[in-house]
């Protein structure tokens, strides 16, 4: 079995974080009339462009090394069924030739990373196939 040079643990942060950023919606119409008490205050969830969950994930992507980012390409390629934990090092090798092609690598990558829309369920499905659980297992009664 390979090894992940990204800690679960990261991964897992992150695939925390990116399920909360999946769930933001379109922006709403401002001539709707709409009001917060109405609404239950759903417009929070909306994007508008200055979403502090996108920072805090950009921000925390950036700060990995060079190979644990490669390892994030990887894993959402290898939940995307990209390819199978078999080609593991072919999925690493493809990540770290497209990194190289970018003129400002830790900034592309997170917007490369953050462009997927799936990206969480992607990172988990990935973690799956190596055998590793995102979540801790809750303790026995």
């Amino acid at each position: 079995m390979p090894e992940l040079t990204v800690s679960r643990d990261k991964v897992g942060f992150l695939i925390e974080k990116a399920h909360e950023f999946d769930v933001k919606d379109l922006p709403a119409d401002e001539e709707s009339g709409s009001n917060p008490i109405d609404d239950a205050e759903v417009d929070v969830l909306q994007d508008d462009g200055s979403d502090s969950v996108a920072a805090e994930v950009a921000s925390f992507i950036r700060a990995l090394n060079e190979d644990e980012q490669i390892d994030l390409v990887a894993l959402m390629w290898l939940g995307r069924d990209d390819g199978t934990i078999n080609e593991w090092d072919d999925l690493r090798s493809q990540a770290a030739e497209r990194r190289s092609g970018y003129r400002n690598p830790r900034w592309e990558t997170v917007r490369y990373l953050l462009g997927e829309p799936l990206l969480g369920d992607l990172l988990a499905e990935g973690l799956d196939k190596f055998g590793i659980s995102w979540v801790d297992e809750a303790p026995a009664p």
